[in-house]
């Protein structure tokens, strides 16, 4: 199932345009395909007008099959009566092929759902009801990792191997290195007919038959049925038929997640490139007008090139456990998510930790967190963003370095990049004190530092030095007589010597 208005933000980004007034909250959960071939339509909530030149023929058949919506791929400018007709109007340009039409809307419109832990086919645990139900046992669909998927409500006769299963959204450990042993894995990457494990008692199983979910030579999972013995050929049959239904769901879910997070991650990109209409585009992607933060990461891996990036984008955008709140992409070598946190970068901090905590451990994360900012500033926020993930990567340590905590040093690291591109005068006071006392043997530029650092006090400064005070009266009166140009009377002067010097380090 999924609504209108999604349906028509995900086509509106390959050129489709609504055409009328429509109910956008309209639920849709069908699909029907003009067939030239065979008379009358077949019955749908969104009917694709394949092959169809004519709208009003168009409009006309989606009537016939009942549809809430009409897409059509067509230039021609309905007449008014048509956008009336009741059955809201898609129009899509004619350069975009039905093939990539369809596999959208049939995506969407079949998997278009989230289930509470994140993506995933919303009617999967429904389809393992349906499973447990024909084969007459509990039922579990696992990924190719023995993560659970789904599992079928049905707990009558569930061993605690099962109960663990469950409980811990993944197969026991002991119970994994079991079925290794038993040759359970290589039997599902080799063969497509189901595989009874006796039971263990010492390993609270009470017994399993198993099938490979498969798409083409592709091994997608698997589907456990709790059983004693083997099952005879009719419920076996059920249970390879199931798995090639659950090889469908995920097939599709697939598809639109990867469409989703295709068309998130352009919208998002739009955003941080500084759309001039950046409200339409958050109000797409569901995002506030204002409270926004932007965190970048980036993943390293030594003898894994690009593949830490690859996990790390997976896991932004499939939530961890909660309701996801971010919108992300993957730009270059960065992972962008913007993130509603508001005044307090805590949410931000606590969504890089989780993000962490979800990745390989030999993984090196550097991340940076952005100030607040609004819809209008993400473009800000992200030059932000990346020089904070930049003074990670330098400082190091475990947690993402936040604008809020380090502008100063942030600012800084500016004005270091400026010097270096020869945006900073590099022949001022300060490279001539720094001459001198290379020249002379004097100490100079550091007293001057020292000085400035303590804001003209004297006794602060010396003990920096570990001087007397006289000392660095001394050198501060010479230092206008060695380097004329220096001016320690100049509020400015004194300002901008000490920034040169920071930027020098």
């Amino acid at each position: 199932m999924v609504r209108l208005d999604r349906l028509i933000t995900i086509l509106g980004t390959f050129g489709a345009r609504l055409l009328g007034a429509a109910d956008r909250e309209v639920e849709l959960h069908s699909v029907a395909l003009h067939d030239p071939v065979r008379p009358g339509s077949p019955v749908g909530d969104v009917f694709l007008a394949v092959g169809v030149p004519a709208l009003a023929d168009a409009v006309r058949l989606a009537r016939e099959a009942q549809a809430a919506v009409l897409v059509a791929r067509t230039t021609e400018t309905p007449p008014d009566e048509l956008l009336r007709s009741g059955v809201a109007l898609l129009v899509v340009e004619p350069s975009v092929s039905w093939s990539q039409v369809a596999g959208v809307v049939y995506g969407l419109v079949l998997e278009g759902r989230e289930t509470e832990s994140g993506r995933g086919p919303a009617d999967l645990s429904a389809l393992a009801d349906t499973i447990a139900a024909a084969v007459g046992g509990p039922v579990t669909i696992e990924d190719q990792l023995s993560r659970v998927m789904a599992y079928s409500s049905q707990q009558h006769e569930a061993d605690p191997a099962r109960q663990d299963t469950i409980l811990g959204r993944r197969v026991p450990d002991r119970v994994r290195a079991l079925f290794e042993r038993q040759g359970v894995f290589t039997h599902l990457a080799r063969s497509d007919e189901p595989l009874h494990v006796p039971a263990s008692p010492e390993h609270g199983l009470h017994g399993r038959s198993v099938a490979a979910v498969r798409a083409g030579r592709e091994l997608l999972g698997s589907l456990w049925v709790s059983c004693t013995a083997p099952l005879d050929e009719a419920r076996a049959r059920i249970l390879t038929d199931g798995a090639r239904t659950v090889a469908l769901h995920l097939l599709r879910w697939r598809v639109s997640a990867d469409l989703e997070r295709q068309v998130e991650s352009e919208l998002v990109i739009q955003l941080l490139e500084g759309d001039a209409d950046a409200d339409a585009v958050a109000g797409k992607l569901g995002l506030p007008e204002a409270g926004l933060r932007v965190i970048a990461v980036q993943a390293h891996a030594d003898a894994e090139r690009n593949a830490g990036l690859l996990l790390a984008f997976e896991r932004a955008t499939t939530g961890f456990g909660w309701s996801r709140v971010g919108r992300s992409t993957l730009f270059g070598n960065t992972v962008y998510t913007v993130l509603p946190a508001g005044a307090d970068p805590a949410p931000a901090w606590h969504w890089v930790r989780e993000l962490v905590h979800g990745l390989p451990k030999h993984l090196r994360i550097v991340a940076g967190i952005s100030g607040e900012c609004d819809v209008a500033g993400l473009s800000a926020g992200r030059r932000e963003a990346d020089e904070c993930l930049a003074l990670h990567m330098k400082l190091g340590g475990p947690d993402a370095v936040c604008y809020d905590d380090s502008w100063h040093q942030v600012l800084l690291q500016r004005l270091r990049s400026a010097a270096a591109a020869g945006r900073i005068p590099a022949r001022g006071p300060v490279a001539r004190l720094a001459a001198h006392d290379a020249s002379h043997g004097t100490e100079f530029l550091p007293t001057l530092r020292a000085w400035l650092e303590a804001q003209g006090d004297l006794a602060r400064a010396a003990a920096a030095l570990e001087v007397h005070q006289n000392t660095v009266r001394n050198r501060l009166r010479r230092i206008p007589e060695a380097v004329p140009g220096v001016d320690l009377t100049d509020p400015g002067h004194r300002l901008a010597m000490l920034i040169a010097m920071a930027v020098i380090g």
